[in-house]
């Protein structure tokens, strides 16, 4: 028999040609596609950014804008609220 690839002659019963590794046979069962990643936000993105904004509110009386660092930090807060609910409801 000879490789349907290179052309090399190989044994009948050979399962793939031992010069270029080419199968001799089609596989009987096809693989699964692979699921497409999910275009969404992930969970790690929301909690990350609920963390830090925890960490500004926190910091925010010791820093000298204290009003500002408050609005960014509940800026923050609702982003990464935003995100873990966009993430929930895709995921539904």
């Amino acid at each position: 028999m000879r490789c349907r690839n290179c052309g090399t002659e190989i044994a009948d019963k050979a399962i793939v040609c031992y010069r270029c590794g080419t199968a001799t046979t089609d596989p009987v069962r096809k693989p699964v596609p692979a699921k497409a990643g999910g275009k969404g936000p992930s969970l790690l993105s929301g909690v990350a950014i609920l963390v830090i904004a925890l960490i500004v509110i926190s910091f925010a009386r010791a820093s000298g804008y204290p009003q500002l660092m408050d609005a960014a930090g509940i800026v923050l807060a609702l982003v990464g609220v935003g995100l873990l609910g966009a993430r929930f409801v895709r995921r539904r």
